[in-house]
């Protein structure tokens, strides 16, 4: 790990070492990568952060079972089809937790405010403010958007895959999907141009939560959100316009070693 007065060069070496498209694959953005469309892309890469849980050949499994079903274009499929289609669709799938069911709600909520907005960019940004300073406000709002579809006295319980983000969760597949979605790089295809990577967290799993312990940037023992936040206001002070910049590079060893 790197010397204390060395932090920022050794965050650099390793961004450039990983921070390439060779290293994409296996991670699930590789999935937002098969469509050309802003809107396919998003809802692509909402599906495969939303099961980017567990064993990564799994998610990959998991993901390319559910896109298939929805190609060649997810969103436009989405739009024209009938509820009772979808939850045709989704029998029999199950990703560890995540059941049919999950998947049901998780696809006609997109289906739903896609419907209603247009996109789910345009989802997004009703809820989103220049003013605040991350995107929590507008990530919370969203997914309150997406989970409409379940009465919400069993949203908690029927619906893990889209956790509150205000509440005190570390939320990592979401943040996951907003770092996808707004930075542009060789990596994150960066659609959402309206939305500064300044204002995006970290996503904090237990590979980023034990790095930030070990660059000091960080003393909490859990990985949740006041983690998420301490561990992004320390990497601000290296890259203060883009946070989450060393997210993809930081993480690539976790991920290569558990495919």
């Amino acid at each position: 790990m790197a010397p204390t007065q060395n932090k920022k060069v050794w965050l650099e070496s390793i961004y450039q070492k990983y921070h390439k498209p060779k290293f994409i694959h296996p991670d699930p953005l590789e999935f937002v990568y098969r469509y050309s469309r802003v809107q396919d892309q998003e809802v692509a890469g909402l599906i495969a952060s939303t099961l980017a849980y567990g064993r990564v050949k799994q998610i990959l499994k998991s993901t390319s079972w559910v896109l298939e079903k929805l190609d060649p274009t997810p969103s436009d499929f989405l739009k024209q089809e009938a509820p009772k289609a979808i939850r045709h669709l989704t029998q029999g799938f199950k990703h560890r937790f995540t059941k049919d069911e999950d998947l049901c709600h998780l696809l006609l909520g997109i289906q739903k405010n896609l419907n209603h907005y247009g996109s789910l960019y345009e989802c997004f940004l009703a809820g989103y403010s220049k003013r605040d300073a991350t995107t929590l406000p507008a990530l919370s709002s969203f997914v309150e958007k997406l989970t409409t579809v379940i009465p919400s006295s069993a949203r908690d319980l029927t619906f893990p895959l889209l956790p509150k983000p205000d509440k005190n969760s570390a939320s990592k597949r979401l943040h996951m999907f907003l770092r996808w979605m707004v930075r542009k790089d060789a990596i994150d295809p960066g659609s959402w141009d309206q939305i500064s990577p300044s204002k995006l967290i970290v996503p904090i799993d237990t590979h980023m939560h034990q790095v930030g312990l070990k660059l000091g940037f960080t003393k909490r023992k859990q990985a949740n959100l006041k983690t998420a936040l301490e561990v992004t206001a320390a990497f601000a002070k290296f890259s203060p316009e883009d946070p989450v910049k060393y997210d993809f590079s930081l993480t690539r060893v976790g991920i290569l070693k558990n495919y």
